[in-house]
């Protein structure tokens, strides 16, 4: 209070001061003098006002620290008693509800008993019908079901029966291909039993084209069937081609002719001769592919007769890579001519193509059959669907009486749940029986 009557005090002075410094300002004869000590005591008054002013917030800072700390502790004092006090009602709750509970559990237990006979009864006596009704629908879908396997496997036999047949067919053919190749293996053993070294073999030409001709006639023979190919064929123009492959339309008849320039590629290759000859072994080496090429394309591409291209097999890899990795004018020579150089191996690999254009070809006329087949599958699919939608509308009945014992059995659990909540107590004297729509339920 009394710093409140100082801080007034100091506000009232220095009001008064302010005016008369006013009325000296207007003064135009005042003493300079006067206004200088105004000033100072003007300027003491605010320090002593400043003083008091952070007096007061300190005092009134330590007044609500106070305060609130006496607030805390009281609080805290009631909540512990609260805590006290709800700790004991609920003790007393809890045994008080216990007892009320043992009590009802007791009085209820008898009256249950007898309706959960009944009930049980009730549930055992659908459950019965259900299951039976199930039962009876399983048995007629296993009828079905093994009627249809019975069929589906007497026609898998058939199908087992005829791929047997072709594997058998064409496992006879392989024995009879291996045994040629045996044959020609007992030869070839018979060759070397002589000590006659394949350079010596290879000498003359002709026993290079016999060469290249058994080499080729065994790798056809070995991926193609017998129809599709014709070894020493006679074309349209009278000449005769090494093998001729028969193609379905567009393609056509491929003519397949073996090369095999030799001599020249070894003298390319000898290390004995100069620079010179050997510069000179490799013109002459591509002049006798070009000349092959030539006579291909001349003999062996004949209009509506032929295909637009014909095949040079060279019996040699080391030939056909030389011809690949170092003399690529020879290739694209051979491309304009519409003449393929292959290998034995890049041979292969035709071979299994046009197999695989004969398959399809095959494969296509046996569409109308699998079309046929699809048909009975379908009206078979189609008797089974009929069938399937009978046994799910018994499945559907059946799960609907599954539901009505479900229901019911809901209900139960439901006044079980009432009674365990006590809120049977004022139906207590009348009786603890369900009611009459959930016993007929």
């Amino acid at each position: 209070m009394i710093d409140t009557l100082l801080l007034i005090a100091a506000l009232v002075s220095l009001i008064i001061l302010l005016w008369l410094a006013y009325r000296q300002s207007n003064s135009a004869n005042a003493d300079q003098q006067l206004l200088q000590q105004l000033e100072a005591k003007h300027r003491e008054m605010l320090r002593d006002l400043n003083d008091g002013l952070n007096k007061l917030g300190d005092r009134l800072n330590q007044s609500s620290n106070e305060q609130a700390e006496r607030l805390r502790a009281a609080v805290a004092q009631e909540l512990q008693q609260t805590r006290d006090a709800m700790k004991v009602l609920e003790l007393s709750q809890t045994e008080s509800l216990a007892h009320t509970r043992e009590t009802m559990l007791e009085r209820l237990h008898v009256t249950l008993a007898e309706q959960g006979k009944a009930e049980q009864a009730l549930i055992q006596d659908t459950m019965l019908k259900a299951t039976t009704q199930l039962t009876n629908s399983i048995e007629a879908l296993t009828k079905t079901v093994d009627g249809r396997l019975e069929q589906i496997g007497g026609k898998v036999s058939e199908r087992l029966d005829e791929g047997f047949k072709k594997t058998n067919d064409t496992f006879v053919r392989v024995m009879e291909r291996l045994a040629t190749i045996d044959e020609a293996q007992k030869k070839i053993d018979g060759l070397t039993t002589n000590v006659v070294s394949l350079q010596e073999l290879l000498g003359d030409k002709r026993s290079r084209g016999a060469f290249g001709e058994v080499q080729l006639e065994a790798l056809v023979r070995n991926v193609l069937p017998v129809t599709s190919y014709a070894m020493q064929h006679t074309l349209g123009n009278g000449t005769r081609v090494d093998c001729a492959l028969f193609l379905p339309e567009p393609t056509g008849t491929v003519a397949v002719d073996s090369k095999f320039p030799l001599e020249n590629y070894h003298r390319m290759l000898d290390r004995d001769i100069t620079d010179a000859e050997r510069v000179t072994a490799q013109r002459q080496f591509k002049a006798d592919v070009k000349k092959h090429v030539d006579d291909i394309a001349s003999k062996y591409i004949i209009p509506n007769v032929t295909s637009d291209g014909a095949v040079m097999f060279i019996p040699a890899e080391a030939v056909f890579a030389e011809i690949h990795a170092y003399h690529p004018d020879l290739v694209d020579y051979a491309m304009s001519r519409r003449v393929w150089v292959v290998s034995p191996t890049t041979l292969m690999a035709v071979l299994n193509t046009a197999r695989a254009v004969l398959k399809d070809v095959e494969t296509r006329k046996q569409v109308h059959i699998i079309k046929d087949e699809l048909g009975k599958l379908s009206k078979e699919f189609s008797r089974f669907d009929v069938r399937m939608k009978k046994l799910a509308d018994h499945i559907r009945q059946a799960h609907e009486d599954v539901q009505d014992v479900h229901t019911t059995s809901q209900k139960i659990s439901r006044r079980f749940a009432q009674i365990e909540r006590v809120e049977l107590e004022g139906e207590a004297q009348v009786g603890l029986a369900l009611p009459d729509n959930d016993l007929e339920e």
